[in-house]
């Protein structure tokens, strides 16, 4: 899959895990290393779904259109699809399979 980042400043944080750990701390900075290989290797949103630690989940509400992947406890990494318009199924919901671009928006604790 496609990788942007939402600014350039978040980009270069994730343009090293040494970077991501000086941000992050060194645990965290694993775990967002991992999260972004595995965003890489898929081909699409939905082969995110195959992999259970992710949770991967469309939020609602005030953040309706981000997804969110899981990291260490609280903290979550948000994405959204880079397709203007983003691919959709016939009932309006987010069509997973045709999304093959995405761009992390932040690293955030929004519980």
């Amino acid at each position: 899959m496609v990788i942007h980042f939402r600014n350039s400043k978040l980009k270069k944080s994730f343009a090293s895990e040494k970077e991501l750990s000086r941000i992050y701390g060194p645990d965290q900075a694993k775990v967002l290393a991992l999260r972004i290989s595995q965003l890489r290797a898929a081909r699409c949103l939905a082969d995110l779904l195959l992999i259970p630690p992710l949770r991967a989940h469309e939020l609602g509400a005030d953040r309706k259109g981000q997804i969110s992947l899981s990291l260490r406890q609280p903290y979550r990494l948000i994405l959204i699809p880079a397709h203007i318009p983003p691919p959709l199924k016939p009932d309006g919901g987010l069509d997973w399979r045709n999304v093959t671009e995405i761009t992390i928006t932040e690293v955030v604790d929004y519980h």
